[in-house]
């Protein structure tokens, strides 16, 4: 009896630690999927559908906010900003995207190699990775909450939110310091 305890034990903090471990894993993932430019891994470790809601949301409350209630009130301000924000959302909805990420990567990877920063410095040499997650401060905000915040060049935090679905972790927002 004693046998089956310990070993339930055991069993109930590996999955714990598993679990704590998940957005590490996470982030990790996400390092090793820009290294290799593997898009169909991202997929593993991002929510799309989550971020791009909430980007979306982030970038219309921001042009809605820039505009002001002057615009917002004018018959022709308002047409403005709603057809400013259609146009908006399909460059969210087509840049946040599996295929989306690829090109900026492939982008990336051109400009890196044409600027000569590469890993071993040859123009044709694999570009410097990306890691955009790099001296990120870590924190559980809940058991299904992890949030990993860096600072942008100007010195605004970038928050990265993960959250937990079952036992898997992913990147469903990021909070832009519009």
């Amino acid at each position: 009896m004693k046998k089956w305890i310990a070993l339930i034990l055991i069993l109930a903090l590996a999955l714990g630690a598993y679990v704590a471990a998940g957005p590490y894993l996470a982030i990790n993932g996400i390092r090793q999927a820009l290294d290799e430019q593997d898009t169909g891994k991202l997929e593993r470790y991002i929510d799309f559908p989550a971020l791009r809601v909430s980007i979306k949301a982030q970038l219309e409350d921001a042009m809605a906010r820039r505009a002001g209630s002057e615009v917002q009130s004018n018959l022709f301000g308002a047409f403005a900003l709603s057809i400013a924000s259609n146009m908006l959302g399909g460059g969210v909805d087509t840049m946040v995207t599996p295929l989306g990420i690829g090109a900026l990567l492939q982008g990336r990877t051109l400009w890196k190699k044409s600027t000569g920063d590469t890993v071993d410095g040859d123009t044709y040499g694999r570009p410097v990775p990306a890691d955009p997650l790099k001296n990120a401060q870590h924190r559980y905000e809940s058991p299904s909450r992890f949030t990993a915040i860096v600072q942008d060049q100007d010195g605004d935090p970038v928050v990265f939110v993960f959250r937990r679905n079952g036992l898997q972790w992913k990147l469903a927002d990021i909070r832009l310091p519009l």
